[in-house]
């Protein structure tokens, strides 16, 4: 190999590694904080939901089927939470929870544990529910927490038409999120 070539060779392998290095650091970059909406009308939010695509994770692994959310405002100021989901073998998975508002009247920010009531004492059975992104008729909500570690798309329709999932797409970018990580749900 002459000179010459090496000395191109080792320019290019410098360029690409320099690239991969900008590249690497860049997807690196942390996201800006998330923010969640600015208020919630906690009555209007109850009734049911339909999952139609989450971040997976390990507490919803045995979920293969449709799943839903269905929230109840409770007398003492909290909200029942029944999320429900279909398994492989053709039954029903059921988790009971509780939510309750963090902060100020009207406030996105929700806490939600599944944990028995006995241990609502302590602050790691509580897990973030924030909503981050809301339409005006309720019908449709994007749901995380300030990691962006978990994240859920809700509707109260089992399934939304190509134009309205390309809307939510696109509005998961500019949140942060990577739509490609995304579970798609079964419609019912």
């Amino acid at each position: 190999m002459t000179p010459r070539a090496r000395l191109l060779i080792s320019a290019l392998a410098l360029g690409l590694g320099l690239l991969a290095g900008r590249l690497a650091s860049a997807a690196e970059a942390p996201a800006a904080p998330l923010d969640t909406i600015a208020t919630l009308d906690l009555p209007r939010y109850m009734g049911r939901w339909h999952e139609l695509a989450r971040y997976p994770n390990r507490f919803q692994r045995q979920c293969t089927g449709a799943t839903t959310a269905d929230y109840q405002l409770l007398p003492e100021g909290g909200v029942q939470v029944i999320n429900r989901c279909g398994l492989a073998d053709g039954r029903t998975d059921e988790a009971i929870g509780l939510a309750r508002p963090v902060g100020p009247a009207g406030t996105a920010r929700l806490q939600v544990r599944f944990a028995p009531a006995w241990l609502g004492w302590l602050p790691q059975v509580w897990g973030d529910y924030w909503v981050v992104d809301l339409d005006g008729d309720y019908q449709l909500s994007i749901v995380s927490e300030p990691r962006r570690e978990f994240l859920w798309v809700l509707s109260r329709t089992p399934a939304v038409d190509a134009a309205t999932w390309q809307r939510v797409e696109a509005t998961l970018r500019q949140l942060g999120f990577a739509p490609e990580r995304l579970q798609r749900s079964p419609a019912r």
